[in-house]
């Protein structure tokens, strides 16, 4: 049995903090039986220190004390590239461009598919990551899409009523005309959570094509122009704290990140619509 000491973090919180996953789904983790402590497998409830070995799926973790200050960066994603650290087809990640951390590592705030560019948040803190990926918190995602061919006011109105796709009902909040010519037709449509490929299932559900999709705002924070494909920029600290004050987070300014050699603020446009072509 390992040692149930009272003093130290609950093991579930110090992994979600570093962005293992929801608490939730790391004591389910613990009750499955892939989490050591000390050579011993894991029961709910333990608490950790740093002297604690701590062993996930056969990887040791080093759990540490020390101030992880919260930190997030905006980075710009190419099509093309995945969201997942390591890929045994050998295809391009987002992690080969970000900055390196001393500790943690980054924790992507939802994910983009492949085929999808644009805005992705990316943070230290996975409390934080779990919170504003959490549908209970409806935060705001934006994305401009192009869609072939003519979409009828009717279709247009069953996106925004609901589509039953294969996880369950699905729907649009809003939905902006972009305007195109020819064949070519943007919008921009909002939506409050982030299943895979929602945007692309829902538009395929009512018969329709999309061609480009990009995704260009999350929460209060928006993709800037000038910030180029495959290249980050770190969020200033009154932008993480409205994040995270938005999801019930409450962060004082010493447990915020600024780097003045590399951040350049990011324009917040809260309630407002980022109406451009990608």
């Amino acid at each position: 049995m390992a040692n149930q000491q009272t003093k130290g973090e609950k093991l579930q919180k110090v992994l979600a903090n570093a962005g293992f996953a929801s608490r939730r789904v790391i004591e389910d983790w613990i009750e499955q039986g892939r989490i050591t402590v000390n050579g011993e497998v894991a029961t709910t409830g333990i608490r950790v220190i740093e002297q604690d070995q701590i062993v996930i799926d056969g990887k040791p973790f080093q759990f540490t004390t020390n101030l992880q200050k919260t930190r997030v960066i905006a980075y710009h994603k190419p099509v093309g590239e995945i969201c997942s650290r390591d890929d045994p087809e050998g295809r391009k990640t987002i992690f080969a461009h970000l900055p390196p951390i001393q500790r943690g590592r980054w924790i992507t705030i939802g994910r983009l598919d492949i085929n999808t560019s644009g805005l992705l948040l990316l943070t230290t803190n996975g409390e934080l990551a779990n919170r504003l990926m959490h549908p209970s918190y409806e935060v705001e995602r934006e994305y401009a899409v192009r869609v072939l061919g003519e979409v009828k006011a009717e279709t247009l109105q069953v996106l925004k009523k609901g589509v039953m796709l294969e996880d369950g009902e699905a729907s649009f909040n809003e939905i902006i005309d972009g305007g195109g010519e020819g064949a070519n037709h943007w919008y921009h449509v909002i939506l409050h959570e982030g299943r895979n490929r929602e945007v692309r299932r829902l538009w395929e559900a009512v018969g329709c094509t999309v061609s480009r999709l990009s995704r260009v705002r999350f929460g209060q924070i928006t993709l800037e122009r000038t910030l180029k494909p495959g290249k980050w920029q770190d969020l200033p600290p009154r932008q993480i704290e409205a994040l995270a004050k938005k999801v019930g987070i409450e962060l004082q300014p010493e447990q915020i990140y600024q780097d003045h050699s590399h951040s350049r603020s990011a324009r917040s446009t809260a309630g407002r619509s980022s109406k451009r072509r990608y």
